[in-house]
């Protein structure tokens, strides 16, 4: 700091030694500053225009690409949304499906039973017509052996045979009496 402060004290005397006591030659300084300037004009009239243009247009991709995005965005969230709805609606309508075909099984299947039962009950009602046929075809099979029965019977007592007329009331008696 005392040294710079002593070139200071000593550059005192003059305009020039100042440059000259800093070790600076204001003839190549000006000359340096008219070049800088002359390409400072030629940058600002050749280089700078393509290359402001070439940001301005950079800049302006950006935004484009930022609403592009910005904008599918947007859409992407409105997909998503009408995804979610339509995949609650199908889910309503598996639902609703489902019951549907639950009730329609249950409702086959009462249904079957309910045929089921009413075949049944016929092929029983049937059974019993067809039992109380062959009861009364055995009964009347059993009561005409019966009836040959006695008149064989009537025949071997008496030892001689009895004519129809006589056995049919003897039979019929005999009948009468057994059921009494």
């Amino acid at each position: 700091m005392k040294y710079i402060l002593l070139q200071f004290a000593n550059a005192s005397g003059g305009e020039s030694d100042l440059f000259g006591s800093l070790g600076i030659n204001w003839k190549m300084l000006l000359l340096q500053l008219v070049a800088f300037l002359i390409l400072l004009a030629i940058l600002k009239k050749w280089v700078y225009p393509p290359l402001v243009a070439m940001l301005d247009k950079r800049d302006a991709q950006i935004r484009e690409s930022a609403e592009l995005a910005q904008s599918a965005k947007k859409e992407a969230e409105a997909a998503e949304e009408k995804t979610a709805k339509l995949l609650k609606e199908a889910r309503k309508e598996a639902t609703d499906i489902v019951t549907t075909a639950r009730d329609e099984a249950t409702n086959i299947v009462e249904t079957a039973h309910t045929k089921a039962a009413d075949r049944a009950n016929a092929l029983i009602e049937t059974a019993r017509g067809e039992i109380t046929s062959e009861v009364e075809a055995a009964k009347k099979a059993l009561y005409n052996e019966t009836l040959e029965l006695v008149a064989e019977a009537t025949g071997t007592i008496l030892k001689e045979k009895v004519d129809t007329k006589a056995d049919a009331a003897l039979i019929e008696q005999a009948v009468k009496e057994a059921r009494s």
